[in-house]
């Protein structure tokens, strides 16, 4: 079976089969119930920081996709690098806790900024840093895809006419979403 290179959510790369990948979505995917788990308990599964953005130090990561939302726009995952810089590019909005270890962050005005246990950090998606971590990093990261104003307003104007008439969004968000993902240009 053909193994293929996936970069999912928060940079992480897997090489899996078409089907693992499917098996991966549809055991994370989250069903409309509450969902919990204790961060003691997840196994972390190796990853990378893409070659081309490394500038010194071990690029290897370990994270974990805790939860996608139930239409696919939102996912929680938690993440942690060792001694290491880089650049990274998001490309999805991204809110995140520290858990432990420090970081520098340089934006693209030159400001450095250092985030440590505790802290809470916002990137809208297309934003461009560097990262220098002295030891280790791990965060808990909350992603959601980006929309455009128009879409994002329509979605919400949308959502709020099917909940005034009695009924529940969802399959449209999904569709949106689908055709946000497929229009957008690879980095």
């Amino acid at each position: 079976m053909a193994h293929h290179d996936f970069r999912f959510a928060a940079g992480f790369r897997h090489t899996r089969t078409i089907g693992e990948v499917f098996g991966i979505i549809q055991k994370n995917v989250m069903s409309k119930s509450i969902v919990s788990t204790a961060l003691s308990n997840v196994q972390l599964e190796p990853g990378s920081i893409p070659r081309e953005w490394l500038l010194s130090g071990n690029p290897e990561t370990r994270s974990k996709l805790l939860v996608r939302s139930h239409d696919w726009i939102s996912d929680v995952v938690v993440w942690e690098c060792g001694a290491v810089s880089y650049r990274w590019h998001y490309d999805q909005d991204e809110a995140y806790l520290v858990l432990s270890g420090e970081g520098f962050m340089t934006d693209d005005k030159g400001v450095e900024r250092r985030f440590g246990p505790g802290d809470v950090a916002y990137f809208p998606a297309g934003t461009d840093t560097t990262w220098r971590h002295p030891d280790h990093f791990r965060k808990i990261a909350f992603l959601k895809e980006s929309f455009s104003r128009p879409v994002g307003f329509g979605l919400k104007a949308w959502n709020k006419l099917l909940r005034m008439v009695g009924l529940k969004g969802g399959s449209l968000a999904f569709l949106l979403a689908m055709a946000v993902m497929t229009t957008r240009n690879p980095r």
